[in-house]
């Protein structure tokens, strides 16, 4: 196995880089089978949410190089960018590196909001859209469950998902923030997945006393309307709603902007310059930045939450120290099941060379036995293989020691020894 990683997260890049580079789930899969031609990159996923845009393949390790180039350069290629711009944002991982990298962010250790519960989800239907797509083999079947392995352990061990918070719910803080109180305030949810479902429930709870949901699709708005007592508006009518919302969560996958400057002020008059807070946690973003110029009207889009994540920082930079030692011990463990793995091929190898070696020279032989009976063939394969197992097994005990006590070389010293024969 040979993981390379490569990609940009909020720690790297702003939000208008990442929204440059962000795939939607179709074009996830045709840049997938572009990327994984089954002999350089033999295998690859890709990990694209609104804060982060990862590349993991399993390359192969006689063109390691050349496969560390192609996923490094892959993002930018895929997505039709200048790397000129945008390689000072991306970073790259391998092997341990990568594999360390992988479990942190399933453990939401790398996330913005750390002990957020949604990006293992989202890391989850990453990996399931891989194995959809037929980009995803052994190397990334064994990466990908010890991840989630690792994620369960963290989030049952630590409590560094206590009174978990999201992008969703830290929009919803913010909310409160500005207004004081959500109680008896309108909402308005522009898009109806899985964000919006995860606003729609941290505002029930903060008070909210009307929630209206708009969504290009009217079916999985009223869906999302009936689960939370809210009522659906016509998308295309949103400026006609605008104004009599004092909250505004926008979390669609549109490309463009919904909410233009025009819009935005229009419901400012209509609401006599009460102020207007406004939240885009969309990537690409979809609410003009401009509009963030207008007065008492408050924008913020996803990399503004993160003042509003600091006051929680302390209680879980404490629980992610016993989290890291968690990952650090499992990236330790994942390591010694492909050392476990390998020896386990070395160890068939040289067994599957003695046997060899003794078929090919009671062939030889064969002639001075004469003719032997069916129950006497059958004795000498017997005694055969008899013979091999009575002499590897104290070459396998002794590849085993050096295996656990770390001198991985006397396992190789002992196979070459064989092989050559």
């Amino acid at each position: 196995m040979s993981i390379v990683l490569a990609g940009v997260s909020h720690k790297t890049a702003p939000v208008e880089v990442r929204e440059r580079l962000a795939f939607t789930p179709e074009a996830c899969a045709d840049a997938l089978r572009a990327l994984v031609d089954g002999e350089v990159v033999r295998e690859g996923l890709i990990v694209s949410t609104c804060n982060r845009v990862e590349v993991i393949a399993d390359v192969d390790p006689e063109r390691y190089e050349e496969g560390r180039e192609r996923v490094h350069s892959f993002l930018t290629a895929s997505r039709s960018v200048s790397s000129d711009h945008f390689d000072k944002h991306l970073y790259t991982r391998a092997d341990r590196e990568a594999v360390h990298h992988v479990f942190r962010v399933s453990s939401s250790l790398d996330s913005m909001v750390i002990g957020e519960p949604q990006i293992l989800g989202q890391v989850r239907k990453a990996y399931t859209q891989a194995v959809e797509t037929g980009t995803a083999g052994r190397a990334l079947h064994r990466l990908m469950h010890h991840a989630f392995h690792v994620a369960k352990r963290v989030r049952n061990e630590t409590a560094i998902s206590s009174a978990a918070v999201s992008v969703s719910y830290t929009a919803v803080e913010l909310g409160r923030k500005i207004f004081d109180t959500l109680e008896g305030r309108t909402v308005l949810l522009i898009g109806a997945g899985e964000m919006a479902e995860l606003a729609a429930r941290h505002l029930k709870k903060a008070g909210v006393s009307r929630i209206m949901i708009a969504n290009r699709t009217a079916e999985t708005a009223r869906k999302l309307a009936a689960d939370f007592d809210g009522e659906v508006i016509a998308y295309e009518n949103l400026s006609a709603h605008l104004a009599t919302a004092d909250v505004v969560i926008c979390s669609t996958g549109a490309p463009d902007y919904i909410i233009s400057r025009d819009m935005a002020r229009e419901a400012c008059e209509l609401r006599h310059n009460t102020p207007l807070f406004l939240i885009d946690i969309s990537v690409p973003r979809n609410i003009d930045p401009a509009v963030g110029e207008l007065k008492n009207l408050f924008l913020f889009d996803v990399d503004d939450l993160e003042a509003v994540v600091a006051s929680n920082i302390t209680e879980r930079e404490r629980e992610a120290a016993r989290a890291e030692r968690i990952v650090e011990g499992e990236v330790g463990r994942f390591e010694q099941s492909l050392r476990e793995h390998d020896l386990g091929k070395e160890i068939s190898a040289m067994k599957h060379k003695l046997e060899s070696i003794a078929q090919a020279e009671l062939a030889r032989q064969r002639r001075r036995l004469g003719e032997l009976s069916q129950e006497q063939e059958r004795a000498v394969e017997a005694l055969l293989i008899s013979t091999v197992n009575k002499i590897s097994h104290p070459v396998i005990q002794q590849m085993r020691r050096s295996f656990e006590s770390g001198e991985g070389d006397l396992a190789g010293i002992w196979l070459d020894a064989f092989v050559t024969v």
